[in-house]
């Protein structure tokens, strides 16, 4: 019996592969004329396209060099004799991956409406019944799989100039066919049975009456008449398919979705086109299943459609009335969190937020970021700061080593903030609703003791189209089926507001981070990419509050709009493929060239910013927008620049040595630091030495991880390691020495510098990169016993363990930090800054005087798919090592050396700040004005080291009210027209020119004065 059951299996699987898609459609024998115009470089618009000259094309034809556009034109007439028949255009363009990697197309009628996107796996356009003229206009794009080779073999398809000019392409079929709905739906029957019974248990009782069924079915399909006999065989099928579902089972909310990277294999303005086919996918698609319902996250590209496909975006729109599309996320792109900075971070919910409730009128309540490459800890406040309630994630399924205990939790943060979580237990986000799909998130979730459901996000992304009609189908019966999960069409808001009632206080807690094992090479990978993220971040924070301190003090220009755009375009390259340096060389060249331009503008917006608060004179003053004061100007101010003291060179055989009085330095001859004496150590007694060994030393390793070359470092990189010693010079300069060296084909130059009365040592890195996988890191022994270290993340630090008690320890090998590393024993500290860095390693290390810790920046990575020249040429960067730093110091240093001074003449007159605040431990990460145009002035304001802080907020200018609002700007707790949802906030007032604040350790909050 038992081989009869696999015969059985065996037998189905053939008719499925062979004689259901054969029978499937009929032919019509209406002919088609077709016509194609190629577009001779980027592509262009409808109404601009059919004006083209046309030439008549065959199928067989090739067509679409890599990245071009062909339109074809389709044209026939339909004969009398089909009306009440199901007929539609059957469109091959000639796919040659999985949808969303291959050539794909954009339907239009003749008046340049959409009628939906064609895929490998969506290759049909319905016709309406009765219709007896055939005209469209097909957009093809041929996008070329750079994935073909796998995703650690290089290849030069990733940019214009290099994929050649060769057609890629062939065009298989354009063709009228019936389709025959009784084998549409025999198929549909088949496969979810036959995948339901594979998937339960061996012996049990509903696995032989499945295979009971299907064996009864295929008995009466005449192969060699699938169409007569389609119906009959559905009727030995239909009794297995009518018997309910258990009580127990587990409950799916299916949501549609086509989770579309805003970049990745593909450039910005290819995935506007994504964007729009998948959007008239699903309209056209909700038209057959008004019940459909479609997650949309990212305002970007909802903003997208609107400015580029006006007739789609007035079908989204109603789409989104009707309740058919729901926008949700709130974010302007599903960024990066990892490397975002705090206030970035705040922008892409403000941004994204805001487009929701101005185009659509919609709140939205969830956070959507299923493929982003793990989660900061400080993301849980903002999130509950953007007025949202609800957070989705599934990438934390591609942990390496550690699964995942929760699938419904609450994720705590960083000041304690808990937001609630969903993580599907199907472990997909692209789900085909396939039966391994459904019993594998029945099987697999870990929280069945506070309730029994959860969400699948089902369709193609990436522009593969989202949901089709055959999911649909199969979420049809497997609705209310024995023996499988129960699974409904639902809104993501409904899935959450259930699973909140059903879990309530019972769901689990996890605290800090979600770091994902996997993928921690993106902390490195594009450095450029990286250093204009970081520089726009800190130019964005800067332009904004000179601009309002200019406006406020001087009635000048506040330029709301420009600061708009310029937010948008810096979020949009925030992309969790664009950041994290893992697309093809057309996204990074492009993200360089949009920092460049970003960069330019907001130096223009400063610097008529500061010359309007500077007045006319000769007299130098310095301005200071970091958040604490420095060299005795005050942060957020201006003084008159005064004179540095001395720095004192020596040189001997054994090296150099550099001394400000506060701290020494000794160089040896490799140019390697082997001393940093802190002579301002609490300890009266002794200078303390920093140093634990050789520091400053460039360390090169082989980087071949096993899968994903732009995305990982495997643990076994640090199997090879070569010390940079060699050396071309070394030349002493102004406060400090600089170092030449010559490594394979690159060259690094190396500045060593002390500034007078700073107790930190600088360093300024030029690389002239041309080194291939291989990873460049900067190391330091430090003579600290310290068992975990502090790593910047949004408003404050994570702590991780530097040893490897654990395997969630160990698996924590490459780790993210902002501007600073804080590494501290008790009474003692010392803190690793950087103005472009996020990856680093730390290690507890065995030397002749005891254990020490090894603290490293990860400068450089040269991998090579999917931009074979990633992080090829020319690079700068700074880095310093901070000694006896605490907390505080390590925040304000980091901060600082991201935030240059800035000299410039006027009259001479202190620019004193718009607010200042009497506890370093309190920051200011933002004053702006509102972006209501009010003239009200927003401060946000942090508590930055993680211990409870008290502090005045004084103000440079005449208040009458003050509120605390989300970051939206909406006043909490409704004193004002348009409050927030958030019903709870701190108590603020004004009183004598300022406020009294009192904040949890790492609580942000946002103050809004009215002037």
């Amino acid at each position: 019996m038992h081989d009869d059951r696999k015969l059985i299996e065996d037998r189905l699987r053939r008719v499925e592969a062979e004689r259901l898609p054969a029978a499937l459609h009929r032919p019509t024998g209406v002919e088609l004329n077709i016509e194609a115009w190629h577009a001779p470089g980027e592509p262009v618009p409808f109404a601009e396209a059919v004006e083209q000259e046309y030439a008549p094309f065959a199928i067989g034809e090739a067509w679409g060099r890599p990245w071009g556009t062909s339109w074809f034109h389709v044209t026939g007439t339909v004969p009398r004799g089909f009306k009440g028949r199901r007929l539609e255009l059957v469109v091959d363009l000639g796919y040659t991956g999985g949808p969303g990697f291959t050539c794909e197309g954009l339907v239009h009628n003749p008046d340049g409406n959409t009628v939906k996107g064609v895929h490998p796996m969506n290759r049909s356009v319905p016709l309406r019944d009765g219709q007896t003229k055939i005209d469209f206009w097909i957009e093809a794009a041929a996008n070329p799989d750079v994935s073909a080779g796998g995703f650690t073999r290089p290849t030069h398809l990733g940019a214009w100039d290099t994929a050649g000019d060769e057609p890629a392409f062939t065009l298989r079929q354009l063709e009228v066919l019936e389709l025959d709905e009784d084998v549409y739906h025999l198929t549909r029957d088949l496969e979810v049975i036959g995948q339901l019974m594979v998937e339960l248990p061996a012996e049990g009782a509903r696995r032989w009456e499945l295979t009971a069924a299907v064996s009864d079915a295929l008995d009466v399909l005449d192969p060699n008449d699938v169409s007569g006999t389609a119906a009959v065989a559905r009727e030995k099928l239909a009794g297995v398919l009518a018997s309910p579902a258990n009580a127990s089972a587990h409950r799916i909310a299916a949501v549609g979705h086509a989770h579309i990277d805003s970049a990745w294999l593909w450039p910005l303005r290819e995935t506007v086109r994504k964007v729009a086919r998948t959007v008239s996918n699903v309209v056209n698609l909700s038209e057959e299943h008004p019940d459909l319902v479609f997650a949309f996250s990212s305002a970007q590209q909802h903003a997208w459609i609107k400015e580029h496909h006006p007739k789609v975006w007035r079908k989204l729109k109603k789409a989104v009335s009707d309740g058919v599309i729901v926008p949700v996320g709130g974010m302007w792109v599903e960024s990066d969190t990892n490397m975002v900075g705090a206030e970035a971070m705040c922008r892409q919910f403000v941004h994204g937020k805001r487009f929701f409730l101005d185009e659509y009128g919609i709140e939205t309540d969830e956070v959507w970021l299923p493929d982003s490459f793990g989660y900061a800890a400080g993301l849980p406040q903002i999130v509950q700061q953007s007025a949202t309630t609800y957070f989705l994630t599934q990438k934390i399924s591609w942990n390496q080593v550690n699964k995942f205990p929760h699938h419904t939790f609450w994720w705590e943060g960083i000041d304690g903030t808990r937001v609630f979580t969903h993580f599907p237990s199907a472990d997909t986000y692209n789900s085909d609703v396939l039966g391994r799909e459904l019993a594998h998130a029945a099987r697999n979730c870990q929280d069945k003791a506070g309730g029994n459901r959860s969400l699948l996000p089902f369709g193609f992304g990436d522009g593969g189209g989202g949901p089709t009609r055959e999911m649909v189908e199969r979420i049809r019966r497997t609705g209310n089926l024995e023996g499988s999960s129960a699974v409904q069409l639902g809104r993501p808001d409904d899935f959450f507001v259930a699973a909140h009632e059903e879990f309530g206080d019972q769901a689990q807690v996890w605290s800090g981070e979600l770091y994902l094992e996997m993928h921690r090479g993106t902390y490195t990978s594009q450095a450029r990419t990286k250093q204009g993220n970081r520089r726009s971040e800190h130019l964005l924070r800067e332009a904004e509050i000179w601009c309002t301190t200019a406006a406020v003090r001087a009635g000048a220009r506040y330029p709301y709009e420009d600061l708009d755009r310029l937010w948008k375009r810096v979020l949009l390259h925030q992309f969790h493929d664009i950041l994290p340096g893992s697309s093809i060389a057309w996204v990074h060249r492009e993200a360089e060239a949009a920092y460049a331009e970003i960069a330019k503008e907001l130096e223009e917006l400063i610097t008529e910013a500061i010359a309007a608060l500077a007045g006319d004179g000769r007299t130098k003053l310095i301005f200071n927008a970091a958040g604490h004061e420095r060299h005795g100007i005050p942060a957020l101010g201006a003084r008159k620049a005064k004179s540095g003291g001395k720095i004192k060179t020596g040189h001997s055989a054994r090296g150099w040595t550099i001394s400000n009085g506060m701290v020494t330095v000794k160089i040896n001859n490799s140019g390697v630091l082997t001393s940093v004496v802190d002579h301002a150590s609490d300890d009266d007694e002794f200078d303390r030495e920093v140093l634990a060994g050789p520091s400053n030393l460039l360390q090169l390793h082989i980087d071949t991880p096993n899968q994903w070359d732009a995305w990982d470092v495997d643990s076994f990189y640090r199997h090879n390691v070569t010390d940079v010693t060699e050396v071309e010079s070394i030349t002493e300069i102004d406060n400090g020495v600089r170092v030449a060296r010559t490594v394979g084909e690159s060259t690094i130059v190396q500045t060593i510098t002390l500034e007078p009365g700073a107790e930190q040592v600088d360093f300024a890195i030029d690389v002239d990169w041309h080194e291939r996988e291989t990873m460049l890191k900067a190391g330091f022994l430090l003579d600290i016993h310290a068992d975990r270290s502090a790593a910047e993340t949004q408003f404050g630090h994570v702590f991780r363990p530097t040893h490897t008690n654990t395997s969630w320890d160990a698996a924590k090998f490459e780790i993210c930090a902002h501007r600073y590393l804080h590494l501290g024993e008790e009474g003692y500290g010392v803190a690793l800054v950087n103005d472009s860095t996020y990856g680093h390693d730390v290690r507890r290390v065995d030397t002749d005087a005891g254990t020490a810790t090894e603290a490293r920046l990860s400068l450089l990575r040269s991998p090579r798919f999917p931009d074979p020249d990633a992080d090829q040429g020319e690079h700068q960067m700074r880095y310093a090592l901070v000694v006896g730093a605490g907390l505080t110091d390590a925040v304000r240093q980091g901060l600082a050396i991201n935030v240059p001074e800035r000299t410039v003449t006027g009259s001479g007159d202190p620019v004193a700040p718009l607010v200042s605040i009497d506890n370093d431990d309190i920051v200011v990460s933002a004053v702006k004005l509102a972006d209501d145009g009010s003239g009200d002035v927003v401060v946000r304001v942090h508590q930055a080291t993680g211990a409870r802080s008290w502090g005045r907020l004084d103000l440079g200018f005449n208040a009458k009210d003050v509120v605390a609002t989300d970051l939206l700007e909406r006043p909490i707790g409704g004193r004002k027209p348009g409050a927030s949802p958030l019903t709870e906030g701190p108590k603020v007032a004004v009183r004598h020119g300022g406020v009294d604040l009192e904040l949890r350790p790492f609580q942000m909050i946002t103050l809004r004065f009215e002037r």
